[in-house]
């Protein structure tokens, strides 16, 4: 959706004037002739900015922001007025203003100011996400859950949280279960306490024991001191055990006896220790066949499921891709020092229609490869090749920076230098620039200079990262 300016002036002129200003810069523009006015429209949603003037009859600017303030503290407001005292500047940024200019103001000062808030906005969102995360408080209002499939997931974790009953979670890899899982906890009695996630598919089978339930010291080879294990770390909050159809069978048996006597027994202890905690459990295979095959402790399956809850995959809730989308964007704008402004229609059309078999992981992953790759405003079907299969452009005059290499391997031109796993994830930075380096060391016959111009980068930096990377300059090793 495009991002939607709202323009407050009692002058049909000036409204006008910026209107036109805001449009040609691809925003969507609305006007309100009144304070009042522009209450009543922020109050139905959908405004991202607002441009507020201080001099109004009636209502006034400074009333205004104050209400805006009150009501919806999140929306950028930029204040306009044709006299600029110092005075006025600093009530109206004490006030909670985002910006300020005079009128007339330049087409580019406005576009200027506006792009800022929203970028603001994006920073000042990611923070709060990830306080309210810090803080076990990231809850099902933070959820994107539009579609009927995930409100029914909401409801059924909300009636859950009210209680300690143990809750078995299930849905396709990538569907976001941790998140469920952290949701009902922060809509618990638990809520500000510990939340301990383990991914039980992960853990050398020979660390399984010592990894949940802890070890005292001596008690095997490497064991140097006392270890507390992830029980007694969720003491007093909630235990997420991911994957928990990975567990070995012996490790099922003492899981069963924790859970029912509310204790553990670390490794090499003389005692068990009591403990406090909520399990969640979530999976992704179907425990009632695993118990059926014997892979599955039927016991310990009856423990867990106790209140199941099934996550839809993504191809079951296409009504949240485009909100999913936005707010990806807005994460990795924030990230990545990115100013995207959203996605076009025809690209939210692409990628509402895709199936997803990765699901919201996937399509997560998508959208950080498309926001880093980008070079406009609103991310287009062709930065999503793999999807479209569209080729992005690339300028063939001039110095090729490393992006624009990247975007090239994405699209799927003949670059053998990877950018996702065997897994469907993205590799890491460091190691792409690796592969990039050295894919460009040779396709430039280690002509160095050459190489620097078209990766965009000075030639004491890559040397560095020759070293780092110890790569090989024709054949001779580099040494500076």
């Amino acid at each position: 959706m495009v991002k939607s300016v709202l323009i407050v002036d009692d002058d049909p002129t000036q409204r006008r004037l910026l209107q036109a200003v805001i449009e040609k810069q691809g925003f969507r523009a609305e006007t309100a002739e009144s304070g009042e006015d522009a209450l009543d429209r922020i109050a139905s949603g959908g405004v991202d900015v607002m441009l507020l003037d201080l001099i109004m009859p009636g209502m006034d600017g400074m009333e205004t922001l104050e209400a805006v303030q009150h009501k919806q503290p999140d929306l950028p407001v930029i204040v306009l007025t044709a006299s600029g005292g110092i005075e006025t500047v600093v009530a109206a940024m004490r006030g909670g203003a985002a910006d300020f200019f005079v009128k007339p103001a330049s087409p580019e000062r406005i576009t200027v100011s506006i792009r800022n808030a929203l970028k603001v906005q994006n920073l000042s969102g990611e923070v709060k996400r990830l306080t309210k995360k810090v803080e076990g408080r990231l809850g099902f209002s933070d959820m994107i859950a539009g579609a009927p499939a995930m409100q029914q997931v909401v409801r059924l974790g909300e009636r859950a949280a009210q209680s300690d009953i143990p809750i078995l979670i299930t849905g396709e890899s990538g569907v976001g279960k941790e998140l469920v899982a952290q949701s009902i906890m922060a809509a618990s009695k638990r809520a500000g306490e510990p939340f301990v996630a383990v991914n039980c598919g992960a853990i050398p089978e020979n660390l399984v024991e010592s990894t949940l339930f802890g070890h005292e010291k001596g008690a095997f080879t490497g064991a140097v001191g006392k270890h507390a294990g992830k029980f007694q770390e969720a003491d007093g909050g909630t235990l997420f055990l991911d994957e928990i159809g990975e567990l070995p069978l012996d490790m099922q048996v003492k899981l069963l006896r924790a859970l029912q006597e509310g204790e553990v027994d670390p490794v090499g202890s003389k005692r068990p220790v009591k403990v406090n905690v909520r399990i969640i459990s979530a999976t992704n295979r179907d425990l009632a066949e695993q118990v059926a095959a014997g892979q599955f402790r039927e016991d310990l399956f009856y423990r867990l499921n106790v209140f199941p809850i099934e996550v839809p995959s993504l191809q079951e809730r296409k009504e949240d891709v485009p909100a999913l989308v936005r707010h990806f964007i807005g994460r990795f704008n924030a990230q990545e020092d990115k100013s995207i402004l959203d996605a076009a229609p025809e690209t939210h059309a692409l990628l509402s229609s895709y199936d997803w078999p990765g699901n919201v992981r996937q399509l997560e992953n998508s959208v950080f490869r498309a926001v880093v790759l980008a070079d406009s405003d609103y991310l287009k079907p062709e930065d999503f090749p793999q999807i479209s299969g569209l080729t992005p452009s690339i300028e063939a005059d001039g110095p090729v920076s490393t992006a624009d290499v990247l975007a090239d391997v994405v699209a799927g031109a003949s670059v053998p230098v990877e950018i996702m796993d065997d897994g469907g994830h993205l590799r890491s930075l460091e190691d792409i620039e690796r592969d990039l380096i050295e894919f460009a060391i040779e396709n430039y016959a280690g002509r160095m200079s050459e190489v620097a111009r078209r990766l965009g980068v000075g030639r004491s930096t890559l040397y560095r990262k020759v070293r780092e990377y110890d790569l090989d300059v024709d054949g001779v090793r580099a040494t500076g």
